[in-house]
């Protein structure tokens, strides 16, 4: 005798719903307990929802490019009876799952009553018993942009919508009360969001990261009108990062600071260094130490391992150092990050950005491993320029770009010497860093690359 058991999507974090890239099995297949199913993308990471018994997958309830959420069925899988209760726990038919929908109209009255009270409770927390804080600005300057939506309202009055749409929207800088939603009960989807968005842009009235900033919309241009042309659809990650980085660009002052580094020295111990990393199975690559002399840095500079509070009136210092990295793959820019690099050797260091790097390239990273940085770095050195303007990751307050080094002739009072200079960029906001502190921090840096010893101390 068998029995059937129902495949759900575990777990996706703080997401309603994530698109299904990739179905790895069909209808038919004798499949394992633990085999993979499905692959799911969420944000930049994806992740591979794997079977939780073994036996013949009798229905296939899902096809590439269908959204899931946490608790959707996947499949079917028919097990034997005797592989446990779990299967039979989770094995109801067709016919008592109806049953089980089918209750009276008092039920189904009070499951109503029961999510309007969770809705509400998801709305409290925004609102709270503050009271609502008064703007400093004067009564002649425009007000900002995304104000709260749930200052100074009811909760029963507040847009219906879930945590993740709720951070979007902060994300994009759209007010909730303006969208219009279609789910139940007026519950506003991410699709609606997107929708609003999307209209609001083509009428010139700029509801993202840009509103508030007077920045007219680019005029729709038919391209076809001048010559052939193509159409490609950015990646996910490309689509989800670039709001972000148009956000960061336009609310944030940045300033660039540019310095050199000698890492004649450096790049000597490197070079001497490479066998004992290959022996432990990585290579000793100058961003590892970069990622050490920044934590110097940091701890030296406290200011810039500090993130800036909404309001714009407390400085949040931080006590860990997680450095992000910045990834090239082939969907877009990924910014895995190491954490605790504070605690860490240069082997352990080159270990932990071996693997990050490369399971990014593969799309294998794991949405909390791009969380939590406290300071970026984007190394083009291996690509080539002199020098550029890296846009700072917003929360962090400032991040390192790196360009290529090449020799040069330094004067060292007595006679030009060739050395090796490594060009530093290092982009900041001006609204916590000034321009002396900043000069000082990619000096200090410079320093801790010049001489290694200093990391010692």
């Amino acid at each position: 005798m068998s029995k059937k058991q129902e495949i759900k999507v575990p777990d996706i974090g703080d997401f309603d719903k994530v698109p299904v890239i990739e179905v790895l099995v069909s209808e038919g297949d004798e499949i394992e307990k633990e085999q993979s199913l499905v692959t799911l993308e969420s944000d930049k990471a994806t992740m591979e929802v794997p079977s939780s018994a073994a036996g013949k997958l009798i229905e296939l309830k899902v096809s590439e490019g269908d959204e899931v959420g946490e608790g959707d069925v996947i499949g079917v899988v028919e097990v034997a009876a005797d592989d446990g209760e779990e299967a039979a726990d989770d094995g109801d038919s067709g016919d008592e799952k109806e049953k089980g929908s089918e209750g009276s109209s008092e039920d189904n009255g009070k499951a109503e009553t029961s999510e309007s009270s969770d809705e509400a409770e998801e709305a409290r927390p925004e609102t709270g018993n503050r009271k609502p804080e008064t703007s400093s600005r004067s009564d002649d300057l425009p007000a900002p942009p995304v104000p709260f939506e749930g200052m100074g309202k009811d909760p029963s009055q507040l847009p219906h919508a879930s945590p993740a749409v709720r951070r979007l929207a902060r994300e994009l800088g759209v007010d909730l009360s303006g969208v219009e939603g279609s789910g139940r009960k007026g519950r506003i989807t991410e699709e609606d969001l997107k929708g609003h968005v999307k209209q609001a842009m083509e009428s010139g009235g700029g509801t993202g990261a840009g509103a508030g900033l007077n920045i007219a919309a680019p005029p729709k241009i038919d391209f076809s009108k001048f010559g052939e042309i193509e159409e490609e659809k950015l990646s996910r990650i490309k689509q989800i990062s670039g709001p972000n980085l148009h956000r960061n660009w336009v609310s944030i002052p940045h300033v660039t600071q540019f310095d050199e580094a000698d890492i004649t020295e450096m790049e000597a111990f490197r070079q001497a260094s490479k066998m004992q990393a290959e022996e432990a199975g990585t290579k000793m690559t100058p961003l590892v130490f970069l990622i050490q002399a920044v934590v110097a840095a940091l701890k030296a500079f406290p200011q810039f391992n500090a993130s800036l509070s909404n309001d714009g009136k407390t400085l949040i210092r931080k006590n860990y150092f997680h450095i992000g990295v910045a990834v090239d793959t082939p969907n877009g820019l990924m910014v895995p990050v190491i954490r605790d690099a504070d605690q860490k050797g240069l082997i352990e260091l080159a270990q932990e950005l071996t693997d990050l790097s490369t399971r990014a390239r593969d799309g294998k990273l794991k949405g909390d491993e791009m969380k939590g940085g406290c300071f970026s770095i984007s190394s083009l050195g291996g690509i080539g320029g002199t020098a550029f303007t890296p846009i700072i990751n917003a929360p962090e307050l400032a991040i390192l770009g790196v360009s290529r080094s090449e020799m040069k002739p330094v004067w060292d009072g007595e006679q030009f010497e060739p050395r090796l200079m490594l060009p530093l960029s290092l982009s900041y906001d001006h609204r916590v860093i000034d321009g002396a502190d900043a000069a000082r921090f990619t000096r200090f840096l410079a320093e801790q690359l010049e001489d290694l010893r200093r990391l010692l101390l």
